[in-house]
């Protein structure tokens, strides 16, 4: 490992120690390590802003942080054990090229708001992947909810309770992915906040150009309070990690359905063969294994989160604990995307058994319809209620799921589903 950044004369090195220290610090680092690199050329122009580095240093230093992106991206360069994490690497490799111009990049900046801001730029890609997917989700649900609409029965308590119909079935999970949509942009909102220049949470004497820096990294804002720099790390991630879940919220439910839907006793869903799989010992079978864990996957990313909370019992300041956050993070936001992209080719392909679905639809299913009616003619509810209770094996005589669906003119129900209204909301998430 090279000399740690922070290495003093009088002091020895445990190698056990050290490798405990550092832990995956160094392999997670390769995941934020061209963001830690772009805000470094952000910080070097902001020195030479202020005459702390001259313009051919900060030249130099600049071509010099081109060059290790690109031999990072080409393999060329390899962020291991030879560092004991991102940061400490990125400041040999300028050292080792420019010598003292190296060694200056460091001036005002502490690894602290280093790793804050090469995290918070990290943080901005993956909401906008995460709007991205659920956008992609709600147009899928939409598109299909505008097709002619198949009767389906509706459940309450897992038990057959209304006609329901596979528009009010996609146009739900659209609504529902349009909101966390929406939600991304405002989580968006929030982190959306430069916190290089902070140092290690209570500012340096010097007059650091972080207008400059907040700028040139694309950020809305200025976190302003060093202090605040440190208190929102762990509650900015836990943020997004919150995005993310409130997304695979919906998708466990939808996955929940397919599920059931897809089994012989209901048999209403086919999925496409490359969302199943075979069984190592039965030859019969195809088992819907990728539903099943997009139902799980949840769970991932609400325990990432949870990691995350239980390190946050600390008083302000930088504490060593938040390391661990970045695997939670890394982990969580991976698998909770990964997960996401997959959902709107699965929604596309699906294929609905329309005779399964029709025969699941029991007269009694209509008697909510016919206690309304009576009690549109006059009839005090709950008499009508009562009424229809009573009669409710005849309740389908003469009526069909079509007729109850185009009877069903609630605003966002079966004749009304209110699609362009949707469509509008999820037209107007770009402003």
């Amino acid at each position: 490992m090279t000399q740690p950044l922070w290495q003093k004369s009088d002091i020895k090195i445990d190698a056990r120690i050290m490798a405990f220290l550092a832990g995956d610090d160094v392999l997670l680092d390769r995941e934020f390590f061209l963001h830690d690199i772009t805000a470094s050329k952000a910080h070097v122009e902001g020195l030479a802003n202020i005459g702390v580095v001259s313009a051919d240093e900060a030249a130099a230093l600049k071509r010099e942080l081109d060059t290790l992106a690109d031999d990072f991206r080409a393999g060329s360069f390899v962020l291991d054990d030879r560092y004991e994490d991102g940061h400490s690497a990125i400041e040999a490799r300028l050292t080792e090229r420019l010598g003292d111009a190296g060694r200056r990049v460091h001036t005002g900046r502490s690894r602290n708001d280093q790793i804050l801001v090469a995290t918070r730029l990290w943080l901005k890609e993956q909401l906008a992947a995460l709007e991205q997917h659920c956008r992609a989700i709600a147009q899928v649900c939409l598109d299909r909810a505008a097709q002619p609409a198949i009767p389906l029965p509706g459940y309450t308590h897992l038990q057959r309770a209304v006609v329901s119909s596979t528009g009010m079935w996609f146009a739900g999970f659209a609504e529902g992915f349009i909101d966390n949509a929406l939600r991304a942009q405002q989580t968006a909102l929030l982190i959306d906040a430069n916190p290089l220049g902070t140092a290690a949470g209570y500012g340096v004497n010097l007059r650091l150009d972080r207008e400059h820096t907040t700028q040139a990294l694309g950020f809305a804002r200025m976190q302003v309070s060093p202090i605040y720099a440190q208190l929102s790390r762990g509650k900015f991630e836990m943020a997004v990690l919150e995005a993310i879940a409130g997304a695979l919220l919906d998708v466990r439910r939808l996955a929940w359905d397919l599920s059931l839907f897809t089994t012989a006793e209901f048999n209403f869903v086919k999925l496409p063969s490359e969302y199943t799989t075979g069984s190592s010992i039965m030859p019969n079978k195809r088992n819907p294994d990728v539903v099943e864990l997009l139902r799980a996957s949840y769970a991932s990313v609400a325990a990432a989160r949870t990691e995350i909370e239980q390190l946050l019992s600390l008083p302000s300041g930088y504490q060593r604990d938040l390391q661990f956050s970045k695997g939670s993070l890394f982990h969580g936001c991976r698998h909770g995307l990964a997960a996401l992209e997959l959902v709107p080719d699965l929604l596309a392909r699906m294929a609905w058994n329309e005779p399964a679905m029709r025969a699941a639809i029991e007269p009694a299913m209509y008697a909510t319809d016919v206690a309304i009616e009576q009690a549109a003619a006059g009839v005090p509810f709950r008499d009508a209620y009562r009424a229809a209770a009573d009669a409710a094996a005849s309740a389908g005589e003469g009526r069909t799921p079509e007729g109850s669906l185009a009877a069903r003119v609630s605003p966002g129900s079966g004749n009304d589903l209110r699609l362009d209204l949707l469509r509008d909301r999820l037209s107007h998430l770009d402003g």
